[in-house]
């Protein structure tokens, strides 16, 4: 099937990882005696963000701080819907300190930033999409955190309860394809939260294991262009088939720490 479709210009937020390592273990990918290659994780990096720039998005990137190894995780640090930015209150306290760091550049470029009361880990686990937001839990943010953002955005806040550990933020399992669709793995959600999603998106893009544990999910689209992780082969093939246009982008050595393409990107609406 042949569509055309529109792109969107967006606006990131990103941080270089120059303290990049996996110094601790909170999630099922991190191993603590894990070999990072520095200079492969930059160079991976800067071609992500050049291919955001050579596709008409404007990126900015906020300065690394020592000792924070998992700030090159901007996706984390926030949520922000039409010029409000609700923050984050990280589970783990290793990462609880790029709280602040976060919260700085968000003031300093002239925002408001509204702390949570509850565990909230940004746009891991709440994804606008459309006329929602769609908000993970079960691993890291809680269902608190859902209603507190409902109150202060206005938006209808649909509860996804993940049940995968490797899945562990919802920006792992799923990711939003334009205002109408998304891609996800159905067996990272619990029944009852695939049935919201088959409900809400009967059309959406199904990924298989392989390709989610690929973090293939972990990708980030404008509507047309969709930048993947390479590894993610079958995912590239049904997006081309429904007239998106892949843009891999191999990230896999911050895959070690469990992220990709998504989590190094904050979207600023």
């Amino acid at each position: 099937m042949s569509l055309t479709r529109v792109p969107r210009p967006r606006r990131f937020l990103t941080c270089a990882p120059r303290y990049f390592d996996v110094r601790y273990a909170i999630n099922p990918w991190m191993r603590e005696d894990t070999e990072v290659d520095t200079d492969l994780a930059r160079a991976q990096w800067e071609t992500l963000i050049r291919a955001y720039r050579d596709h008409g998005h404007r990126v900015e990137s906020i300065e690394p701080v020592a000792g924070l190894p998992d700030m090159v995780f901007a996706a984390n640090s926030a949520v922000v819907l039409e010029g409000r930015v609700f923050g984050s209150r990280f589970h783990a306290p290793q990462r609880r300190p790029e709280q602040l760091a976060y919260e700085r550049w968000f003031k300093a470029a002239g925002f408001d930033v509204h702390p949570p009361e509850s565990v909230c880990e940004g746009e891991g686990d709440l994804i606008p999409a459309g006329p929602y937001i769609l908000a993970g839990s079960g691993f890291r943010t809680t269902r608190a955190a859902h209603q507190e953002v409902q109150e202060f955005f206005g938006v209808p806040t649909i509860s996804l309860l993940l049940v995968d550990p490797y899945f562990y933020h919802l920006d792992t399992a799923l990711f939003v394809l334009d205002d109408r669709n998304i891609a996800y793995y159905p067996e990272a959600f619990s029944p009852g939260s695939r049935e919201v999603l088959e409900r809400l998106y009967p059309d959406a893009l199904i990924a298989t294991r392989d390709d989610a544990m690929a973090f293939g999910l972990n990708a980030v689209s404008d509507g047309r262009n969709v930048f993947v992780t390479p590894q993610a082969t079958g995912l590239i093939d049904q997006l081309t088939d429904r007239g998106y246009v892949p843009v891999p982008v191999d990230m896999s050595e911050l895959h070690k720490a469990g992220g990709s393409i998504k989590c190094c990107t904050q979207e600023i609406r």
